[in-house]
Order: structure tokens, then sequence, then C-alpha cells
């Protein structure tokens, strides 16, 4: 309780000073992006647990129909999750290394994220709407990381 007590007189201390008030949030942000850092660590080595299962169970244990019994897309959705998450745990890194948002890895993250959905896309169970919607969404990201890329060469 003492604790307690002493962290909110210094919150408030540092509510009357900019500068200090900066600290404590730098502080917590630094806190937060560690945690979701373990966190996202969590899920890649559970994510690579499942895929390992996944492709164990398919190779040695059941008799597929061709090589895998699961369709070869649903185990590249697999892979590419796990690449999404290698991907945002380098934002979070990079973030924690120079405390600044890297925009032209957040575009690259969403760009693998949206390249996953049309390489799992079946056309049985969406519209051809939402193909659209995925081609023009990667249109424009890819622009964006163009735009980025062009910038951060000339400067």
């Amino acid at each position: 309780m003492k604790f307690l007590n002493q962290l909110v007189t210094e919150i408030v201390e540092a509510w009357k000073h900019d500068e200090k008030f900066m600290d404590y949030v730098h502080k917590v942000e630094n806190i937060v992006s560690k945690i979701l850092s373990i966190a996202l660590i969590i899920v890649i080595l559970v994510s690579l647990y499942d895929l390992v299962l996944v492709l164990s169970t398919d190779l040695f244990t059941t008799e597929p129909v061709g090589f895998f019994s699961k369709t070869i897309i649903e185990i590249f959705g697999l892979f590419l999750n796990i690449l999404i998450a290698l991907e945002l745990l380098e934002n979070i890194t990079a973030y924690l290394r120079k405390h600044i948002l890297q925009v032209e890895l957040v575009v690259v993250t969403a760009l693998i994220a949206i390249a996953r959905k049309i390489i799992i896309f079946d056309p049985k169970e969406y519209e051809k709407n939402d193909l659209i919607a995925l081609a023009v969404a990667s249109l424009a990201l890819s622009a964006s990381y163009w735009l980025i890329r062009r910038i951060n060469d000339k400067s």
C-alpha cells in the first residue's frame, strides 16, 4: 500500500512538470512493448509447434490423398501466420530500439498479411467483391511502400 501511495504521489508531481511526466509515459511504453514482445514470442512458439504438429501428422501418421491430407494452401497459411507474427515482433523490437514506429515495417507487415489472404483465398467461400477489395488494398499498400522507400532513399 505504501508503494501505491508513493507511486500516486510521484505521478501527481510529474503531472505538474511536462518533462517528468513524459519520462513516466516513456517508461510505461517500454513496459507495454516488452510485455507485447513476450506475448508475441509465446504466440510464435505455439504457432510453430502447431505447424510442426500438422506437418508431422500429415506426413507420418495419416494416409493422405496426394502428399498432404490438408490442402497445401492451409499449410502455407500456417507458415505465413508465423511470418506475420515475426514481422510484428520486428516492429515491436524496432520500436524498443529506436523509440519510433517504423512505417515501412508496418506497411510490409500489412502487405504480408494481404498476401496471405490472397494466397489462401477460397473463391467458394467468399464473393468476388472480397477479392477485389484485397486487390485494392494490395495496390494501395504497394503504392504506400513504394512512396516510403522512395522518400527513405532520398534522405
